[in-house]
């Protein structure tokens, strides 16, 4: 199995204002520092991690030279590439640097230890739909992009390694301005939101007993689907019976174990072949609806052969969607989906975990392999 990839932040000087009673620790490091304050960013970070001690032989993480992360992560024994350089102390500036990196580098989950000042930066350079979570470790924590604590953010990234269920919510970067704080005014700032996992579970659309209905979660899909219809896109929707019940909940008679296409809302092409698809969405904005299959996992590479290598190209990566209920994923019994279109080097590109539709507006992140 290959390993799960994250990417690791620790901002060192987060939480050091705290014990000095400086409200925070927004260009006031140095200053508590000369108070006596120690860091703490580490050590809160320690904790999370030890909740992955287990999981070492899944997981590389992708960091940063010295306290912004490779330090800690070399005294535990975690594999880990280091990318970037570092100033002596560390500025915002690396952070905002720090994400765009490990964008790059195609993590599934970036990991940050801080406060809201942190979280202000890694929202200031973070791209739409990159999941985040905060360790909190910083004096304020307005924000809702950190787990309730260290250990709850280790614990929420091992269930997500080990395929749990782990949905994406929209968190809210907030922040207090110090200065107006330490002089006895407390005015806070929206910033922006993060696509944040949390545990994902049984909560919606259930019959007695706990059961799941696919039935009217097909109905909440074509709900939500109809209601993000982008005009003048086209639609692949892969074989199966989770995508031609969902397309009949959309009015629609898609064949069963064929491609079919369909473009404002209307089926533009039924069964087609490789040949055909390519044509159709080569030179055209595309999105790519599969589903698993039930028990195994494969996504790509099973029973869907005309959704090939150049045609993944052609829409490109970051436009697929799974769609799958919760049921249908627990058949994994936490093992990753799974991806064989026969290319390696288009493999080796797909992210270590990809979004799941399971409900109305309810996306969840679950682990890929090749």
């Amino acid at each position: 199995m290959s390993r799960f990839h994250i990417g690791l932040i620790i901002n060192p000087l987060a939480g050091l204002g705290g014990p000095a009673g400086l409200k925070g620790s927004d260009g006031v490091a140095e200053q508590a520092l000369a108070l006596g304050s120690e860091p703490k960013a580490a050590l809160r970070t320690r904790t999370a991690l030890d909740c992955l001690a287990e999981l070492k032989d899944r997981v590389e993480f992708v960091t940063f030279p010295g306290s912004m992360g490779a330090d800690l992560l070399g005294d535990m024994g975690f594999a880990h590439r280091v990318i970037g350089a570092i100033a002596q102390q560390t500025t915002a500036a690396d952070t905002r640097n720090a994400v765009e990196l490990l964008q790059d580098a195609g993590v599934a989950l970036i990991l940050f230890a801080g406060g809201d000042g942190t979280a202000r930066d890694i929202c200031a350079a973070v791209r739409e739909g990159q999941p985040v979570l905060g360790i909190p470790a910083g004096v304020k924590i307005q924000s809702g992009v950190y787990a309730i604590s260290p250990r709850a953010a280790g614990e929420l990234t091992a269930r997500l390694i080990t395929g749990g269920l782990v949905r994406l919510a929209s968190g809210e970067v907030r922040d207090i301005d110090e200065s107006a704080l330490r002089e006895g005014r407390v005015t806070a700032r929206w910033y922006g939101e993060l696509s944040v996992p949390e545990e994902g579970g049984y909560v919606q659309q259930v019959k007695q007993g706990g059961v799941e209905s696919e039935e009217l979660v097909l109905g909440d899909l074509a709900d939500w689907l109809q209601d993000s219809w982008e005009d003048d896109v086209r639609y692949v929707f892969g074989p199966g019976s989770t995508l031609h019940g969902l397309a009949r909940n959309l009015g629609l008679e898609t064949t069963l174990l064929g491609v079919d296409v369909i473009e404002n809302g209307q089926l533009l092409a039924s069964d087609v072949t490789e040949a055909q698809l390519y044509a159709l969405v080569a030179d055209h904005p595309a999105r790519l609806l599969v589903t698993a299959i039930g028990g195994q996992g494969h996504i790509i590479g099973r029973g869907n052969q005309q959704i090939s290598p150049r045609v993944l190209r052609a829409i490109g990566l970051e436009h697929l969607r799974v769609v799958a209920t919760k049921r249908k994923l627990g058949t994994l019994q936490g093992r990753p989906l799974l991806v064989d279109s026969g290319d390696i080097a288009l493999d080796d590109a797909f992210p270590d975990a990809v979004r799941v539709w399971a409900g109305y507006k309810e996306e969840l992140l679950y682990p890929l392999s090749r």
